[in-house]
């Protein structure tokens, strides 16, 4: 049995529907990256309200909830991602029914971030204190072209001082224990265009562009760990009798080896060389840069894996917990050396769609690992 289980056990059960609550009107808070501010607001409210002290917002809309970390070189960083991958500035649908909450972004990641402010919430009322230094964050920019925003200006701001990670984003039945890195780009292709009868022969940027994307599907992604690249989205053009002057894609390609990124940025860059070669205007735009996973003492990342694997077991019942690398939080401590892992506190599917769901059942234990977890680290 963990120190704090029993307490945890009859508090998550007697603050259940608070829970519920929350978990709701964060969701009804729009998100997305880059536009975090109101949610950020609310989170920081909400903290000062049960009594958190110095909680700040800093300048990419992180809340951070300090507990004895001036001073200290040996912070745990504990984060949940306010932002979510919907562009609505407007509150989504919500509604609950047969067992389950479903909203866009209620797991991903609003369902973590619950969990941790009701954690905070448990800690203050037991008056419990860190072995060392804990810093709590709701961190901004974690989705897609966020870039890691907020984790990235942690680590800057805090360079030198954060011992351990702990990122909560997804479920308690698996864990990320490796960072996927990536790059993103957004390509766009010039010609002189024209009419299509008139005209007839000049280049067309369209044409250009698809040869361009066929080039990059020959690539034979390199054998080092696992990469794969992908064209998300592509316009252009004017109209059917117009020969386009301008079309665009956003191309991206990860890997958990940064070898094989390496490799495939390369390639990339080649290509465009080679079109610009001939005379065709290609301009390039660093969208997006998720580092893989740096020179991280083995045995600190494993003991850390251990620790977190163990009360996963404990309270699933599960004999192996899955692990991988994925891109998450994660990727910027791991890329500077600093042992961490990713895991959340409820189950739930669909995931990025605006079918996603909570099955509530999974409240009665997600929050038992995380809360179990994070108590570890007090007295």
């Amino acid at each position: 049995m963990y120190r704090y289980e029993e307490k945890l056990r009859t508090y998550f059960e007697e603050h259940r529907q608070e829970l519920v609550d929350l978990m709701i009107t964060i969701c009804q808070i729009p998100a997305p990256s880059n536009h975090e501010e109101k949610r950020a607001a609310f989170c920081k409210e909400w903290l000062e309200k049960i009594g958190a002290k110095n909680v700040s917002i800093d300048r990419a809309f992180n809340v951070i909830c300090p507990m004895h970390c001036d001073g200290s070189d040996e912070i745990v960083a504990v984060m949940a991602h306010s932002d979510t991958v919907f562009p609505d500035m407007e509150p989504m649908p919500l509604r609950i029914e047969d067992g389950k909450i479903f909203s866009p972004g209620i797991g991903d990641d609003t369902a973590n971030v619950a969990i941790m402010l009701m954690i905070i919430k448990f800690i203050l009322e037991n008056g419990l204190t860190p072995h060392g230094a804990v810093m709590f964050v709701v961190d901004s920019g974690e989705e897609g072209l966020g870039n890691l925003k907020g984790c990235r200006q942690i680590m800057e701001d805090y360079a030198g001082r954060i011992k351990e990670v702990l990122a909560l984003d997804g479920t308690f039945t698996s864990m990320t224990t490796g960072a996927v890195g990536s790059m993103r780009y957004r390509v766009e292709v010039l010609t002189e265009g024209g009419h299509s009868y008139g005209n007839f022969g000049n280049r067309n940027a369209i044409h250009l562009l698809a040869s361009m994307i066929d080039t990059l599907y020959s690539m034979k992604v390199p054998a080092g760990g696992r990469t794969t690249y992908n064209v998300g989205a592509i316009e252009g053009g004017t109209s059917v009798n117009t020969i386009a002057q301008q079309a665009s894609m956003l191309y991206e390609f990860r890997s958990d080896c940064k070898e094989s990124l390496d490799i495939m940025d390369r390639f990339f860059k080649s290509v465009v060389e080679s079109y610009r070669t001939m005379g065709i205007t290609v301009n390039v735009e660093l969208l997006g840069l998720r580092p893989c996973s740096g020179n991280v003492a083995p045995a600190k990342q494993e003991a850390l894996i251990d620790r977190c694997s163990a009360v996963m077991t404990y309270y699933t019942g599960e004999e192996e917990i899955r692990t991988g690398a994925a891109s998450t939080d994660c990727n910027i401590p791991l890329s500077q050396g600093i042992p961490a892992v990713c895991f959340g506190g409820y189950v739930g599917h669909k995931g990025h769609t605006r079918q996603e769901f909570v099955e509530l059942d999974s409240l009665a234990v997600g929050p038992l690992v995380v809360g179990t977890v994070i108590t570890e680290y007090f007295e």
